[in-house]
């Protein structure tokens, strides 16, 4: 009998990092890994946030509003009103990083035994955030065929059952790069007026568009009330340890309970607010633009590799920073740990995050696989060819 609770036996292992002992193994035999596993940008953190924490004037670091520093509440609306969110300070709690507000929004919204429903493949940690509520994540299948876009509206709803309280979207979406038209962001709508349900959207990537426009929940009049947006700093500004995100609700209700479960936690980190303050505060205008146009070569560069690899297949992301890839392998999982284990290319391997921790469902995702395009052009197409001559040897 376990010593540990339920609770904490049904939070899985992430997938994204379970490789890691295999990788430090490697590393200390002294081969070279392009990791390309995890979306941790290479950009440098603005200048403007190491200023502003190095010349911190107090000399006592108190705690901080548990809604969130004001001077940095104040920037955000700024940035939202910008991006065509016009909001009011109250429908704002500062988060510990974009995974506290997942946290918040799901024990918010569900009791424990209730339902979200959620597109595969999904950002792997959604399953541990609702595990922790004891709040049961509902699939609704997506295809490398389709892009990855939403289903018909009937097999959508024919997940909804009793106990279905959200629907959980990401767009641009971590790992498959889809980003949701506004049809389809109205059609989650839709569902959402009908039958009675928020829609919880984790909107981390939203600069990270290359094609079209990015459509918020917060764009969609009819979800005024129903809308949850979830955010961060990781990604925007390379400040991933950081840990700054946020919650958005223009529901006073839902408002009212996250600051509550706020309250529970004291505050969110206060030296980087100050950081993140300042980048807001003193934003160049080209900094998106130019970060875009960076990812955007990359995204190609590593596509035309991709394609090079014989029996492969990955639909063109037009958003954040990662490809899912198809393989001509039977077990993603034993391959990207043979890379690690059994091969290299002159002292070289590369390390991917495997597809079945990104999905619910089981069977799904076996010869697929998360990359992340986070390393400069020339690393990335050496890492992706390594990876081809890896599928190449481990097939035969």
């Amino acid at each position: 009998m376990s010593i540990t609770s339920r609770r904490a036996g049904n939070v899985p292992a992430s997938p994204i990092r379970k490789l890691m002992p295999y990788a430090t193994a490697a590393q200390k035999a002294g081969k070279k890994i392009y990791r390309i596993n995890i979306g941790q940008p290479d950009i440098e953190t603005p200048q403007t946030f190491w200023d502003a924490v190095h010349t911190y004037p107090s000399k006592v670091l108190a705690y901080g509003d548990a809604r969130g520093l004001h001077d940095y509440t104040d920037e955000l609306l700024k940035y939202y009103e910008n991006a065509g969110i016009p909001l009011d300070a109250d429908n704002i709690v500062v988060t510990t990083g974009g995974s506290e507000s997942i946290v918040f929004a799901i024990m918010t919204v569900a009791d424990p035994g209730d339902e979200v429903i959620v597109f595969e493949p999904f950002y792997p940690n959604y399953n541990g955030y609702s595990a922790m509520a004891d709040v049961r994540l509902v699939p609704v299948a997506t295809k490398p065929e389709d892009g990855y876009h939403l289903p018909p509206r009937d097999e959508i709803e024919s997940k909804i059952s009793p106990r279905t309280k959200a629907i959980l979207i990401c767009s641009p979406n971590n790992p498959t790069g889809t980003v949701l038209t506004r049809e389809e962001v109205q059609t989650i709508a839709d569902i959402a007026e009908k039958h009675g349900l928020f829609v919880i959207s984790d909107e981390v990537y939203r600069e990270f568009v290359y094609e079209g426009e990015h459509t918020s929940v917060m764009h969609i009049p009819s979800l005024s009330e129903r809308a949850i947006l979830l955010d961060s700093i990781s990604k925007r500004f390379s400040a991933c340890g950081a840990r700054v995100g946020c919650l958005i609700s223009k529901n006073k209700e839902v408002s009212d309970a996250v600051w509550r479960l706020a309250q529970a936690r004291l505050c969110p980190p206060t030296l980087e607010q100050v950081g993140a303050t300042a980048v807001l505060k003193n934003l160049d205008g080209n900094y998106f633009a130019e970060m875009k146009e960076e990812y955007r070569k990359r995204r190609d560069a590593g596509l035309e590799e991709i394609a090079k690899i014989e029996g492969s297949f990955c639909a063109k992301p037009n958003g954040a920073f990662y490809y899912m890839v198809t393989f001509p392998v039977d077990d993603i999982e034993e391959f990207a740990k043979w890379m690690l284990t059994d091969f290299d290319s002159g002292g070289e391997t590369t390390m991917i995050a495997p597809g079945p921790g990104f999905y619910a469902t089981p069977g799904r995702g076996f010869n697929e696989a998360r990359l992340a395009y986070v390393l400069h052009e020339g690393d990335l197409r050496r890492a992706i060819q390594i990876l081809g001559e890896g599928v190449r040897e481990f097939s035969k």
